[in-house]
């Protein structure tokens, strides 16, 4: 594709050693008006992000030469380009490790086409700074700032990958309300499609991991969702009881 078009046109890169895989994504992704480039290895990958920067990589875990995640850590060493990880593997392990390198979102293989090009989206659509944004919220020891995209357990800074900010913001905007995992699909991820649902678990397992003890709990109520739970308040004290006690 020449140049100038790929200049002004949202570009993805697909790093995925399984050519029906890329031609799947290609057929979708172009359908979108997106450019594709593709690379079947992590070494192929690596120098193709350099020369073409592009707006988002779907990367696949399991590549040879240079395997994916030290694909995901060597283009988050880089810069901030979004990343949405590809593994056939149903396990969160690697899921969390991809995460935490700095994935922004990740999907099982096999996958939807439509949910996944939707999930992308989403992420575009937050890279851009078109995030909604509104005053901060407090709950607790948990301050967030969706302007500044800024999350503080008391002085501690939060690091928080976009889409666990965006989810801990859901859950912070009604503290005490149970979402269910659709919701928060719906509203964090930006699709309604069945099946994705445990991808709200494993980033809830993180947003736990990075508030901490002195964060605010997250409750997972049973069979329905999760839900923050407010700080308890100190029951104020009768003041006829209080008289009482006081000395004569």
């Amino acid at each position: 594709m020449p140049g100038d078009i790929l200049r002004w046109m949202k570009t993805i890169l697909v790093i995925d050693d399984e050519r029906n895989i890329v031609e799947l994504l290609r057929l979708y992704l172009e359908k979108e008006g997106w450019a594709v480039i593709s690379a079947g290895d992590g070494e192929t990958g690596l120098e193709l992000h350099r020369r073409h920067e592009p707006d988002l990589i779907i990367l696949d875990l399991m590549l040879p030469r240079v395997g994916g995640l030290e694909v995901c850590r060597e283009v988050r060493r880089r810069g901030e380009t979004p990343i949405l990880m590809l593994t056939a593997r149903d396990d969160d392990v690697d899921s969390i490790v991809g995460l935490e390198l700095g994935a922004d979102d990740y999907v099982t293989k096999p996958f939807n086409p439509r949910a996944l090009v939707a999930r992308i989206k989403a992420i575009l659509r937050r890279s851009s700074g078109s995030a909604r944004g509104g005053r901060p919220i407090e709950v607790g020891s948990l301050r967030m700032d969706p302007r500044r995209r800024e999350a503080t357990v008391d002085d501690r800074q939060l690091e928080l990958r976009a889409r666990e900010f965006d989810l801990l913001m859901a859950l912070a905007r009604d503290p005490g309300v149970v979402l269910t995992r659709d919701a928060l699909l719906e509203d964090v991820w930006g699709t309604d499609f069945p099946g994705e649902t445990r991808t709200v678990d494993v980033h809830v397992a993180e947003v736990r991991r990075k508030l901490a003890d002195d964060g605010p709990r997250i409750e997972t109520v049973r069979g329905v969702g999760y839900r923050l739970l407010p700080p308890v308040r100190e029951p104020i004290p009768d003041r006829g009881a209080v008289a009482d006690q006081a000395p004569g």
